[in-house]
């Protein structure tokens, strides 16, 4: 029996009609699958734009707020009858610098001579032979460069009558950026800080102010300009290349019908597996299925060496078995409203992992950190009060841990942090110095303990420790009555001069990491 024949015309007609239905139904495929497609990628180029943006603008307020902070100090400082050089004005000099992380070192001038200071640098060792601007309203400027170096850190010299303040332009784009993030800060023109150090970036004047699209670069690049003391201009950068990318793959797989379903169907699995796998989305799983791990450093008393509690410190390790820096995960905790979460997760996993321990040991003490935005309702102080209570702990077991962002709104912060003291917890005011807090606004707070922050003792390792902040906050704390811990001891010089000083207790690399709850208990049996 022959095989029949679709050569006639009826059949070629229902095959041309067949052809034209698939070119359609194709091509509308396609069409959707590339509306689609260039929607979702000027969404996703749209988002990191905006965010890019930010990022400039926020760079850009903090310049602003640095510089026009120092230049208020500056007047003040001018403005004071104390006399010049005398105890009074050094010890509010020391005051001064330490509220500001960013400064280096304040001087007292008399003409061309430095008469005193404090900070980093000594008599005349930093004296720039020729100032970058002298600007009408009285600032004279030093630019980064070798004549302002010390050390490997070149700092940015701001003089205003008899005072002059270094500032080390490293902090001054203190944001955190992400790996492919590139940021700049030019003032008047002239590039004052980077961030990385090594960053290439556009100059300012090749840029519309806003945000620019380089696809010749496969950059995206955001300008923000303010003018106030002087005139500032902040570019970010960020590698678009991977959206890009995303696009061409979307074209390209819609060469063949099938291929086409098939690449509608990854991309539609991709888009969920991105946006379920994301970093913030797995984060807030970890966080709802207690998957936030939690490891204790040992602290120590620098006279004894005797272990006497641990700050319990939180980690993550994400499905693929990557871990993630805590900086990095608290910072998107922090941001997504959801640190919470965390400080939740790591005292439950606390109570189960030391409470035996604990009920045995009742003078050892664990610090739990407490971020600003637990200070915003009474939610952590119901779980504390919750959980001790079914693990038969009492609150002094546990010793609560506030940076000094934690004390900026001072209402709320100061009524939870009384009704926490009044429940038994100490307070510690953790990396003490790298805010702006004086004496006097600390002591309108209930504290116990005084944390020196690792970057006060690793000046201990300098020729500058005896003009450095550090013995002023360690005299501080005396005036307040508070204990002290140093963070960060890695070396015994470093011990036995805080031990020399009347620190009381200390943590770091000299004494032990970080450790799982077995091996903290076993390194409490050796500590003695």
């Amino acid at each position: 029996m022959p095989t029949q024949s679709y050569d006639t015309p009826a059949g070629a007609r229902r095959e041309k009609a067949l052809m034209i239905v698939l070119m359609v139904a194709m091509v509308g495929v396609i069409g959707l699958l590339s509306a689609l497609g260039w929607y979702a990628w000027r969404q996703s180029i749209g988002a990191e734009e905006a965010r890019l943006g930010a990022l400039a603008e926020r760079l850009g307020q903090r310049a602003e707020t640095v510089l026009t902070d120092a230049r208020t100090l500056l007047e003040m400082l001018n403005n004071s009858t104390v006399a010049r050089c005398s105890d009074k004005h050094i010890r509010t000099m020391q005051e001064e610098a330490i509220a500001r992380p960013y400064v280096r070192a304040v001087g007292s001038w008399r003409a061309a001579e430095r008469q005193c200071g404090v900070g980093f640098i000594q008599g005349n060792a930093l004296k720039p032979p020729k100032a970058s601007k002298i600007y009408p309203n009285g600032v004279v400027a030093w630019w980064p460069g070798p004549d302002t170096a010390l050390g490997n850190v070149e700092l940015f010299i701001m003089r205003l009558g008899e005072h002059d303040l270094a500032i080390d332009t490293r902090l001054v784009l203190d944001q955190r950026l992400s790996g492919e993030q590139r940021a700049g800060l030019w003032v008047d023109g002239l590039l004052l800080a980077n961030s990385p150090p090594d960053a290439v970036l556009p100059e300012p004047t090749t840029l519309s102010r806003g945000l620019n699209i380089a696809p010749e670069s496969n950059t995206i690049v955001a300008r923000f300009s303010l003018d106030t003391i002087f005139p500032m201009d902040v570019v970010a950068v960020q590698s678009s290349g991977h959206f890009f990318s995303r696009y061409a793959k979307t074209l390209a797989a819609a060469g063949v019908l099938g291929l086409l379903l098939m690449g509608l169907w990854f991309l539609f699995v991709k888009h969920l597996s991105k946006r379920h796998l994301s970093l913030t989305a797995e984060l807030r799983s970890a966080i709802d299925h207690d998957g936030i791990d939690a490891v204790y450093q040992p602290i120590v008393d620098l006279n004894t060496g005797r272990c006497v509690g641990a700050e319990i410190l939180a980690r993550w390790e994400r499905s693929d078995g990557e871990m993630i820096r805590p900086d990095l995960f608290v910072a998107i905790a922090e941001q997504q409203g959801i640190i919470g979460g965390i400080t939740h997760n790591v005292f439950r996993r606390a109570i189960g992992d030391l409470g035996k321990l604990l009920r045995k040991q009742s003078d050892l003490r664990i610090n739990l950190n407490l971020s600003p935005l637990d200070l915003e309702d009474n939610a952590i102080a119901d779980l504390l009060e919750t959980e001790l209570r079914k693990a038969r702990l009492p609150a002094a077991t546990f010793k609560l841990e506030i940076t000094e962002r934690g004390l900026i709104d001072s209402e709320e912060a100061r009524a939870l942090i009384s009704a926490l003291r009044q429940r038994g917890h100490q307070i510690a005011i953790d990396d003490f110095g790298t805010g702006y807090s004086s004496l006097s606004y600390l002591e309108s707070f209930e504290l116990d303990t005084l944390k020196l922050d690792k970057a006060f003792v690793d000046a201990i390792e300098t020729r500058a420790v005896t003009s450095s902040v550090i013995p002023h906050v360690i005299e501080m704390a005396r005036s307040l009555e508070l204990d002290m811990v140093a963070e960060g001891i890695e070396s015994e010089h470093q011990a036995q001069w805080l031990r020399e000083q009347g620190v009381q207790m200390g943590q770091g690399y000299l004494y032990s990491k970080p450790l799982s709850a077995a091996d903290f208990k076993a390194y409490l049996k050796t500590s003695g």
